[in-house]
């Protein structure tokens, strides 16, 4: 009969106490030891090693007995022999559960089946497991639990785990490659007068000590612009940003964000970054720059240089030459014929429903379907509001959206400079709401702000990207959940 979880901890909990009267204390002291990679990377016959981790597998079979070992950066094999250990580490051993943290000190050794293993001489009790790990540690079958309970998750699950280490590594070398080119990391406020940067809903909080409503951040973008006006001419931010709205696949309502900022620069420079940047972190942590993504294994090549490609051109492309030219009723017609769902609002304050109509066929028809990399350019100027138009066609911005395997992974802009355009591009966005005017950043503006290029990547999309993942909740720790 199955044991409850219940019975499992009052035997876990027994096990502890006969431990205990051995001599071994459950949650022992510090413990100096090395990692199982080192001790695989400098592997000698013989060898005297002291190491620790949790137990995985436990195997008894009378007077020589196996366990393995995980420390986090490796899987081992140890040997308890009844001839090697004292009468107290031989008992001892035989309460041991799978779960528990072990310190081990012992000899290197070699199976006759070639598998490197530790004879263990002396272990030292670190951390009593009380609860029951997954059924024969293989991880935990429901996903939402992975979610839940992230430190079982991890600790069962080496490829879970690996993934949060090459995320922290990527970080790393985001850091590395810009400050190698010459940008400075900056830090700006997270809890704000009011939201900026981007249109979005703000989480909403209080400063008892100021005795003053806050926001806090949707992006930090005009902080970073105060900083180029002052003369701080490359800068990013790598931090959190917080949107009080939906959760998906690709969206989490806490997320990290890099925003970068260059002054003398424009769209052209910041294509050049994500062009230099993406190969980079391929060639530094992934070992690769074809990723498999996704269920299906589809390859997405980071190799430049990347597609450019006008958001018009790409609507020509799909729906014929004459799209543009055709009145509202047949444009209508054929979208709907090339499978564009019918059902889709097509209002938006200041955008014409031609207009909204032919964006919703790029969302819904095309952006989808550009899998390898691409710098979707010249985009009109009611969807970036905040962005520098083109010099040839002031209908247009002159922007990027890169998108790789059918999402937006970031914009680039040729930033606007010029404070009447930015005000009157602030006024038309806040509508009768004009004390969402960020009056400060205007008159910052005034001051004279450089032409200036700028973008801003999603750090948990672009590790998505780079270990093949299609859900934000696999590279987020501990992401956003409804109560259980």
């Amino acid at each position: 009969m199955e044991q409850n979880t219940n019975e499992y901890r009052d035997n876990r909990i027994a096990s502890m106490k006969a431990l205990a009267e051995l001599g071994f204390t459950p949650y022992g002291h510090a413990y100096p030891h090395e990692d199982l990679a080192k001790v695989r990377e400098t592997f000698e016959e013989g060898k005297k090693v002291r190491v620790a981790g949790r137990l995985l597998m436990i195997r008894r079979m009378g007077k020589m007995n196996f366990c393995t070992l995980n420390d986090g950066t490796d899987h081992f094999q140890l040997i308890f022999k009844r001839d090697v250990l004292s009468e107290k580490m031989f008992a001892g051993f035989k309460l041991l559960n799978l779960g528990d943290i072990v310190g081990v000190e012992g000899e290197l050794f070699t199976t006759q089946k070639g598998e490197k293993s530790v004879v263990v001489q002396e272990w030292a009790m670190l951390a009593k497991a009380l609860e029951q790990p997954p059924e024969k540690f293989h991880g935990l079958a429901d996903q939402e639990e992975c979610y839940r309970r992230r430190y079982v998750d991890l600790m069962t699950n080496d490829e879970s785990r690996q993934r949060f280490f090459m995320r922290s590594r990527l970080i790393m070398e985001i850091r590395k490659y810009l400050w190698g080119l010459g940008f400075h990391e900056v830090e700006t406020p997270i809890l704000q007068d009011q939201a900026g940067g981007a249109a979005a809903k703000p989480f909403f909080s209080h400063y008892n000590a100021l005795d003053k409503d806050c926001v806090m951040r949707i992006a930090p973008e005009l902080y970073l612009k105060r900083l180029i006006v002052g003369g701080m001419n490359k800068v990013f931010e790598l931090g959190k940003d917080f949107r009080n709205e939906g959760i998906d696949r690709s969206h989490n309502p806490e997320f990290t964000v890099c925003e970068i900022y260059e002054a003398y620069g424009d769209r052209t420079s910041m294509e050049a970054i994500m062009e230099g940047l993406l190969p980079h972190l391929c060639d530094t942590v992934v070992g690769t720059r074809k990723i498999e993504y996704g269920d299906d294994k589809e390859i997405i090549d980071f190799t430049p240089p990347y597609r450019r490609v006008a958001y018009r051109d790409l609507v020509k492309e799909l729906m014929g030459d004459d799209w543009f030219d055709l009145p509202f009723e047949t444009q209508l017609e054929k979208a709907k014929a090339k499978g564009r769902e019918t059902d889709t609002n097509l209002e938006l304050d200041g955008v014409t429903t031609e207009l909204m109509l032919t964006h919703e066929v790029y969302d819904k028809l095309i952006e989808r379907n550009l899998r390898q990399p691409t710098f979707v350019t010249r985009i009109p100027h009611e969807f970036v509001p905040l962005a520098k138009t083109c010099a040839d066609d002031p209908s247009l911005v002159d922007v990027f959206e890169f998108v790789i395997a059918g999402r937006e992974l970031c914009p680039g802009y040729t930033e606007q400079n010029d404070p009447l355009e930015q005000r009157r591009a602030l006024e038309h966005q806040a509508g009768d709401d004009t004390e969402k005017i960020d009056e400060d950043f205007i008159s910052a503006l005034e001051c004279g702000m450089p032409p200036t290029g700028g973008l801003g990547f999603g750090v948990d999309r672009l590790v998505m990207l780079l270990t093949g993942c299609d859900s934000i909740r696999d590279v987020v720790l501990f992401p956003q959940m409804k109560k259980a």
